[in-house]
């Protein structure tokens, strides 16, 4: 059972980390925070069923989930408004981030949570449901079809 300021504490320190997974799955501002307040609501409540050492990919878990829950709508609506586009980070590195953008989301969510989120591969595997060696060969292929998709736009690698 995990206590209140522990769930707390670790929820603010996560904060940035959930937005910036939801936002490489979804893409919108607005639904991405739709995901993660109905996720935290959601771990709010069985805050009680889970171990503090699992806490981390469990939150992860559950905003993942939120997210494809917002991808079903979609599909299920007839859209009222352009989308908004997803804006990449500004910096040197504009080219990699559109290049994961184009990627799969499994390749791109597992990039995610490995080199931005900096996600041990044991976690990545708590938080997708995955064993450690199903997370092993998913990093392989989407560093692959991220290096051969920079390598078609011409960026260079050392």
């Amino acid at each position: 059972m995990i206590d209140s300021s522990v769930f707390i504490g670790e929820v603010k320190a996560m904060t940035p980390s959930l937005y910036r997974v939801g936002m490489g799955i979804l893409g919108r501002q607005a639904d991405v925070e739709d995901a993660v307040q109905q996720a935290l609501m959601k771990a709010w409540a069985a805050r009680h069923r889970v171990e503090e050492s699992y806490l981390r990919p469990w939150l992860m878990r559950i905003v993942i989930n939120e997210c494809r829950n917002i991808q079903r709508q979609r599909r299920r609506t007839i859209p009222a408004e352009i989308p908004d586009q997803a804006q990449a980070p500004a910096s040197d590195y504009s080219d990699i981030y559109e290049a994961m953008d184009a990627l799969p989301e499994k390749m791109r969510l597992i990039l995610l949570l490995r080199y931005m989120e900096n996600y041990s591969e044991k976690d990545i595997a708590k938080a997708l449901g995955l064993t450690v060696v199903a997370v092993k060969g998913r990093l392989f292929r989407a560093r692959e079809a991220l290096k051969k998709r920079l390598t078609v736009e011409g960026v260079a690698f050392e």
